[in-house]
């Protein structure tokens, strides 16, 4: 009731009313909702309470609203996002920004919703800030978390660099809008075998020497332990929840498909000691990480398959038999994505392989 309203009251009781109304009107607000507790990903992401930070490509967000429509709070300058609700895509984002997008006109019912990231923008972070309902709706408990879980681990060909793309030759901007993490082979194995998975995969990098030998002074060992691939020094918390029972290794394309230029500290021969000494201390850093019970699959094909093979007889000789080579058979493959990268197809035709492989694993899930 508005003061000019009131009834007459004593001094003492129009005090007590007014100290009724001011001790009301100052109650704190609720916190709000944290972030991560209405959305499921498994995904390296750095949790800022209000937003979750990133930078890997192909890491995807689920979450369940009651309404007519869900909107999708992002902040993101670099990177393009595909937008799913009960399984269909409704949206693709071409670098969005700072925005919320509003999907319409559902019906209203309860609905799954997926977020995910499509391609790789190291250079950047994005930030997530959540899923929200309708007027009249409501976000709903988060997705439960699968048993299964797999991390991939590459370069631009684990990545989908350009596998959309109707040409081999791609400028910068059409690079960007072809690449899709979501349909890459080890997306499309991980939903096949219903397993949570992280895509970490960084285009150009190598094992110990990057496409061309550019930037010499890294390699994908040096991001590795990131969530935040621009945040030199930035080290990724395992919330405890992270625990694959298969990681794929597919390094080593950026280390030998080209030739040595000159200065560059390398031979052939030192070169690939290097590299067969650096691969062997990763996937010793990966045993120590993740445990006896994962199984570590290592790739070889091309100019470096001879050097896995032999860095995983050397572990198994070792003792460690959960180290297995997986020989990545490229026939019927077309490279029509941009850059002779795979395309879409070749990456389906690669998952339906890697998950035959996988059927005869004595695999932990």
């Amino acid at each position: 009731m508005p003061w000019s309203r009131m009834p007459a009251v004593s001094a003492v009781s129009a005090l007590l009313v007014a100290t009724s109304v001011v001790t009301t009107a100052a109650a704190p607000a609720p916190a709000p909702r944290p972030v991560r507790d209405s959305v499921h990903t498994a995904g390296r992401v750095e949790d800022g309470g209000d937003v979750l930070r990133y930078s890997w490509p192909g890491v995807y967000f689920e979450g369940r609203i009651r309404g007519t429509g869900v909107g999708v709070v992002l902040d993101d300058p670099a990177a393009d996002y595909d937008v799913q609700v009960d399984g269909a895509t409704v949206a693709t984002l071409v670098t969005p920004g700072r925005t919320t997008h509003w999907i319409r006109g559902l019906r209203d019912a309860a609905h799954t919703v997926r977020l995910v990231k499509r391609n790789d923008t190291p250079w950047s972070t994005s930030s997530f800030g959540g899923f929200v309902a309708t007027p009249g709706g409501a976000v709903l408990a988060r997705p439960a978390a699968r048993s299964r879980q797999i991390e991939f681990i590459g370069d631009s060909l684990t990545a989908g660099y350009g596998n959309l793309s109707a040409s081999r030759e791609c400028d910068g901007e059409q690079l960007k809008r072809t690449t899709d993490a979501d349909v890459s082979y080890g997306a499309l194995t991980a939903r096949g075998l219903r397993a949570d998975y992280q895509i970490n995969a960084y285009s150009g990098q190598g094992m110990v020497r990057n496409y061309n030998g550019s930037s010499p002074e890294v390699n994908y060992r040096s991001f590795y332990d990131r969530a935040l691939l621009n945040v030199p020094g930035d080290v990724w918390k395992n919330p405890g929840t992270w625990r694959p029972q298969l990681v794929v290794v597919h390094l080593g394309t950026n280390d030998f498909s080209t030739p040595v230029n000159p200065g560059e500290p390398w031979t052939g021969e030192s070169l690939a000691a290097a590299y067969r000494s650096a691969y062997s201390g990763f996937l010793t850093k990966l045993r120590q990480r993740y445990g006896t019970a994962t199984t570590i699959l290592a790739v070889g094909t091309g100019p470096f398959a001879g050097h896995v093979e032999q860095v995983v007889r050397e572990r198994t000789g070792a003792g460690d038999r959960r180290v297995r080579l997986w020989a990545l058979d490229t026939s019927g493959l077309d490279f029509t994505g941009c850059h002779w990268h795979y395309s879409a197809r070749d990456h389906r035709l690669l998952a339906d392989r890697l998950t035959a492989f996988l059927a005869d694993l004595p695999i932990r899930w």
